[in-house]
Order: structure tokens, then sequence, then C-alpha cells
């Protein structure tokens, strides 16, 4: 299927010129922390984003998803769609079936803020959400970006955020090494090193495979790695 989906379903609007396209939409489980082998809890959403012509999309919560999995479904070109395995027990919330979709290829600007930039996606929203509230108590206040689409990146949001606080800090749950947020990492260094007073911090998983059972929580990023670094790009003035 992975061949398929890369050098067919993803080639098919360059190779023909744009008269031909593949309106297709691949849901996955994705991520960790139900306890599932190791097997099942990849977060790989970086080896899609790396492919041209997929669009790759990750909800963080019943109403995005269901709004966002509308717009992949009418979108034209195929659609890689993670649905992180936490969300699906994490929330509870009413989801009208009213058949309105969100906008794809945008962030969510999930709280404002003006000390830091948060900037995340999946499950993670969860955790960084519960350190903005804890850093908030702090007198520290922090704006959270949910990413949503992947690919193609609304660099444009983070860009206009990280201007006004001038810190950021990047939270998921792939391991460190060119996991997504070493792209948002390079942009930010590439565009924005003039808006930035501290270096980009990566709060992330770990270069191994998800541990299995008692060690899964201690990979994934918590609320107290997430407020450590915030605290560690505070330090710098």
């Amino acid at each position: 299927m992975l061949e398929q989906i890369i050098c067919h379903a993803a080639r098919m609007r360059n190779r023909t010129r744009g008269r031909l396209t593949c309106p297709a939409v691949w849901r996955a489980p994705w991520g960790g922390g139900i306890r599932a082998p190791e097997h099942h809890s990849e977060a790989n959403e970086a080896l899609f984003t790396n492919v041209p012509g997929l669009r790759v999309v990750l909800p963080s919560s019943p109403a995005r998803a269901y709004g966002l999995l509308l717009a992949s479904i009418r979108d034209p070109d195929p659609v890689i769609f993670f649905e992180p395995k936490r969300i699906y027990r994490q929330y509870k919330e009413e989801v009208p079936d009213d058949g309105e979709a969100l906008p794809l290829d945008v962030c969510f600007v999930l709280r404002d803020g003006s000390d830091v930039t948060l900037v995340t996606w999946g499950a993670q929203v969860k955790e960084t959400l519960e350190a903005a509230e804890a850093l908030a108590k702090e007198g520290i206040s922090a704006e959270v970006i949910d990413v949503a689409t992947l690919k193609p990146l609304d660099f444009d949001t983070i860009h206009e955020s990280v201007r006004k606080t001038g810190r950021c800090v990047i939270v998921h749950e792939a391991p460190r090494t060119a996991g997504f947020g070493a792209e948002i990492s390079a942009r930010l260094a590439e565009h924005a090193m003039y808006d930035l007073v501290a270096p980009v911090e990566r709060v992330t998983g770990y270069d191994t495979h998800i541990p299995l059972f008692r060690l899964e929580m201690k990979y994934l990023p918590s609320m107290e790695r997430i407020l450590s670094a915030v605290h560690k790009t505070m330090e710098v003035s």
C-alpha cells in the first residue's frame, strides 16, 4: 500500500499535468498512550510529510476530527488522515452532524499569549494546553497553536505568533531526530531568526521504539517536560 500511495496516488496530479487527481483519504490510527503493543504506537507523520503531493492531517479533538475529515473527503487530492488513538477516549464532546467542514492547510490558535509560542498537534494538544494553564499561574502568557494540517504547513500563523512572543517550544510525540518539529524549527531559523530572543526548544519522544506499557507514558512528552522547556527559553532575555 505504501508503494501505491507514494509512487502513484501522490503523483497523479503532477504526472498528468493537472488533468487527473486522486481524491482518496487514508485513515490510520496513530500514536501511543493506550498501552497497545509497540508496533501499533508509532507517530510516523514525518514519513509522509516528506512526500510531494500528499496532504497530511492530524486532528486533536472529536470536533476537529469531524470537520477536518469532511474537508479531506471533499479535497481532490490524496490525504493521509492520522487519528490519534488517545483522543478516541480522551475527550467527550457534542459534535453536531451538520456537514460543516473545517479548513485544511491552516493552523488553529487555541489560546492567545504574548510570552512564548507552543506549537503542537494531535494528542499532545492536551498536555500543551495544560502546560499553558500552569504557566498562566506563574505569570507566563503562552500562545498555543494546533498545527492540524502538517502538509502543507501554515507557517505564516506560526511565524506571526513568534514575531509577537519571541520564543517557541515545539511539542510532538514522534522521535526527535528528523521529526516534523525539526522542519518547523528549520523554517523558524530561516525566516524568523531576528524575531527570536531564545533558541527554539523541542519536547519530543525519544529516538527509540516506544516502550511497552510501564514506560509508555514516560516516553510521551508530559506537561512537566513542556514546562521545563518553556522555563529554559524564559531564562534567555
